[in-house]
């Protein structure tokens, strides 16, 4: 990757790796680069709550306009909704102003080319190189794009998304947490015209509190949301809405993997599973693995990142692809992982099934996993992998675990983090292992 775009886009803390002046190069830039025969290009913008939004939005604005592209403002909304209408809408791109399951202090921009689909390395690279090699605005003032708020986007998003489902969902009772995000709104509006019994927490952004104890990336409330108010099952989304957890009537979590599990086996019994396959990462428990074994389902598994499970799925033509964390894809219905999409489609199965959803994740049994990430330099991330003594570590760990688990350490694509991870049949014995690995890569790379 080069040296602004990560796995997903250009990503940092605002005001200092993500600012105005920045902002507004990426959209001048993209708008030169996705130039073609047409005479003016249209492009999509939206955001999810941070406070920074506005800011960073009118300066890419600006770029755009610049280029004598136009703008159409779709306001807060999420993510894959921008996907879904740069096809209804016939636009030549698209923008999002989102950090999606990072802290508020943090901002992105995600680029969406013509058909919905993130942008490609190559092209994000061309947009990178006319950045980093002097960049400068157009002088032509007299050619300018035009900039309007979309009128009906968040509708349109939402029957869409209730189109996708055929069920009678009133005697489903759930809680909802849109991480005071972009769902927000749309959570609202969806289960409404669904006709689910619902109870949402967290939906009061106030621009500082996206994804602070909430949402996705810390379950603990819905968790006893759910449970305390003895609903059916709770539905949790992050920042920018293109993940979901659930959380069954039990208060156990329901994650990536379970929800791959629970939708491909749905789609084998009706033999609608396309080229038999699932698609996950190297990040995917073992328990997804074997449970694809058992269901003579066969598993492919990317590098990390929602993008390459996608490239996978286009390249291969399968239909359902995903990540543990919750970013699942459906091809039949998206372009990229969408979280309100995700929690329908597993919705539909229990109404249509009249099953618990600690029922339907039981097909698939998780196999204990630990997770910590350790801060390191900008530096350290980038040199890590050539580290001898991290490296004879771990092969040291993985002999240790003979056969019986497996250890994973990669760099995070979005912030300077090394992500330790180590899965095995003993939760106490893979946490020391996974811990003492943490501190070799403390004391080499700090």
């Amino acid at each position: 990757m080069g040296k602004l775009f990560g796995t997903d886009g250009a990503r940092g803390i605002v005001g200092t790796e993500l600012d105005v002046n920045l902002a507004l190069k990426i959209g001048a830039s993209t708008a030169r680069v996705l130039k073609n025969d047409k005479e003016k290009l249209t492009f999509l913008i939206a955001s999810d709550t941070r406070i920074s939004k506005d800011i960073l939005k009118f300066a890419l604005t600006s770029g755009v306009l610049s280029e004598n592209a136009n703008i159409i403002d779709l306001g807060v909304i999420p993510t894959p909704a921008i996907s879904y209408l740069i096809k209804k809408y016939k636009a030549d791109g698209g923008f999002v102003i989102s950090a999606s399951h990072n802290p508020s202090e943090y901002n992105g921009i995600k680029v969406f080319n013509s058909e919905g689909y993130k942008l490609a390395d190559e092209l994000e690279e061309k947009i990178e190189d006319i950045i980093l090699n002097d960049f400068q605005l157009t002088k032509e003032v007299n050619k300018v794009g035009t900039y309007e708020i979309a009128k009906n986007a968040k509708e349109d998003y939402v029957e869409y998304l209730r189109s996708t489902v055929n069920s009678d969902f009133n005697k489903l009772n759930i809680g909802v947490d849109t991480a005071n995000g972009a769902a927000y709104e749309t959570a609202d509006m969806l289960f409404k015209l669904l006709g689910i019994n619902y109870h949402i927490i967290n939906n009061n952004p106030d621009g500082l509190n996206i994804n602070d104890n909430a949402g996705s990336t810390h379950l603990e409330g819905l968790q006893k949301y759910v449970v305390d108010n003895k609903l059916d099952c709770g539905v949790a989304f992050d920042g920018d809405a293109d993940r979901c957890l659930l959380i069954d009537e039990l208060g156990n979590v329901v994650d990536g993997d379970k929800i791959m599990a629970i939708y491909g086996d749905y789609l084998m019994a009706q033999n609608k599973l396309k080229n038999n396959t699932l698609v996950g990462t190297v990040m995917s428990n073992l328990g997804f693995v074997k449970f694809c074994e058992k269901n003579n389902i066969n598993f492919i598994a990317t590098k990390v990142g929602d993008r390459y499970v996608l490239e996978n799925m286009l390249e291969n033509d399968y239909i359902v692809g995903g990540e543990q964390s919750g970013h699942i894809i459906f091809r039949e219905f998206a372009n990229t992982g969408d979280g309100e999409l995700t929690a329908i489609q597993i919705l539909n199965i229990m109404a249509k099934s009249g099953k618990k959803l600690s029922e339907l994740a039981s097909i698939m049994e998780t196999y204990p996993q630990v997770l910590k990430n350790v801060n390191v330099s900008k530096e350290g991330k980038e040199t890590y992998q050539e580290n001898k003594v991290i490296n004879d570590y771990i092969k040291n760990v993985e002999k240790d675990l003979n056969g019986e688990g497996r250890v994973l350490v990669r760099a995070s694509g979005t912030e300077n983090l090394i992500r330790v991870m180590l899965e095995g049949k003993d939760i106490d014995s893979i946490t020391k292992l996974c811990d003492d690995i943490v501190e070799i890569i403390k004391k080499e790379l700090n």
